[in-house]
């Protein structure tokens, strides 16, 4: 009898670990499957939110005329003025202006500027109270001087108030600050 007690409970103890063993390899393959769906399930959800267009912000149209700027526009009472303008981040500019005649000074002019999608245009908000002034952007490196009313300026030439963005003309003569 002792014998046969002794076997019956070799046979239970494996029979339990048996249980055992295959019940965690059932959880183990359970768990991997369950763990396999998830990754398929986020590279599905990836795929299908692949438009990125949802989390970008706006595009500000300014940020394409940052850079410096600079011409030499016509003057009744002097050969000419020397004009920089340099557009900045956080839509911040500087206006150095310089007349061409002896021992002449630079003018300098801060503020703010504006982008006017509808009329492709530039305006200028001096940090004073003068007067703002507008250019029009001809194409990506141009800028074109407006009047007051926002018409265009009439000069002997075509090219009479245009300021170009320095790093698309070869040539130039800069103001250095």
């Amino acid at each position: 009898m002792y014998a046969l007690k002794k076997q019956l409970k070799q046979n239970l103890t494996l029979i339990a670990f048996s249980i055992l063993f295959s019940a965690n390899y059932a959880m183990a393959a359970t768990d991997l499957t369950a763990q396999d769906n998830f990754v398929r399930a986020r590279i599905k959800s990836h795929q299908q939110n692949a438009d990125h267009a949802v989390h970008l912000q706006p595009i500000d149209k300014s940020l394409d005329f940052h850079g410096i700027f600079y011409g030499y526009l016509p003057c009744n009472d002097c050969n000419g003025i020397k004009s920089t303008l340099s557009l900045k981040q956080n839509n911040n500019y500087l206006l150095v202006t310089q007349p061409a005649k002896e021992s002449s000074r630079e003018y300098y002019e801060k503020g703010k500027y504006s982008w006017n999608e509808e009329t492709h245009t530039v305006v200028l908000t001096p940090r004073n109270d003068s007067n703002t002034r507008q250019y029009l952007i001809k194409d990506e490196g141009t800028l074109v001087l407006l009047n007051t009313d926002g018409t265009q300026m009439k000069g002997d030439k075509d090219d009479s108030y245009f300021l170009r963005r320095s790093d698309m003309v070869k040539a130039r003569e800069i103001h250095m600050h």
